[in-house]
């Protein structure tokens, strides 16, 4: 937990408690379901907490904001997220239906009112969103092929709405096609640890 109070120190206590929940909910969890390499499990803050919440560092979403976390898994980089926003609708979806149950699990138990989750695939989703958010999912041409149906052309943020990711390596190839609309940021100028060495947020405008 000290990880994410050391970037983000105005968290209300509430958010506090929030984030300090989900460690024995993910570790009660993926004793059930596999949802993080269990290797990893002691590294739910760093690896996957604070990785979502990249996102966080590089938008403030205004309140009202609406979002589609696409392949959400267990829940990343959703639930960090919301507890992050919570005047921001958060919308889960993953085609594997245990995983996205787990999200909606913990986003209930943490009292989350600004999550919903759908077990469909990305293609069936036919609601407009301000932004898609994405951790590693898929090849971003892919991505933006699937997801740009989604975004609502009502904007009310200080980026245009678009596509958000959390992706890792060089970005070169996958960014190519959208040079003109894109932006990558090195994680690393948010966080120092080593972790975030070659990881990015990846946006690109629709």
């Amino acid at each position: 937990m000290d990880i994410i109070t050391k970037y983000f120190p105005t968290l209300s206590q509430e958010q506090k408690e929030q984030f300090a929940a989900l460690y024995d909910l993910y570790y009660d969890w993926n004793s059930k379901i596999n949802v993080i390499s269990r290797k990893d499990i002691e590294n739910l803050y760093l690896h996957h907490v604070l990785h979502s919440l990249a996102i966080a560092k590089y938008i403030t979403f205004k309140p009202g904001t609406t979002i589609m976390d696409m392949g959400c898994g267990g829940g990343f980089p959703g639930i960090p997220l919301a507890i992050m926003f919570p005047e921001v609708k958060f919308h889960l979806v993953d085609s594997i239906g245990k995983k996205v149950r787990v999200a909606g699990e913990i986003a209930q138990a943490i009292g989350l009112k600004n999550v919903q989750t759908s077990h469909s695939r990305a293609e069936e989703i036919k609601e407009k969103y301000s932004f898609i958010v994405s951790r590693a999912v898929m090849q971003l041409p892919e991505l933006v092929k699937i997801c740009r149906k989604n975004v609502s052309k009502e904007q009310s943020n200080a980026l245009p709405n678009g596509i958000i990711c959390l992706k890792g390596g060089d970005m070169h190839h996958e960014t190519r096609l959208f040079r003109n609309s894109c932006d990558i940021v090195e994680i690393s100028n948010y966080f120092e640890e080593e972790f975030f060495k070659d990881k990015k947020v990846v946006y690109v405008q629709i």
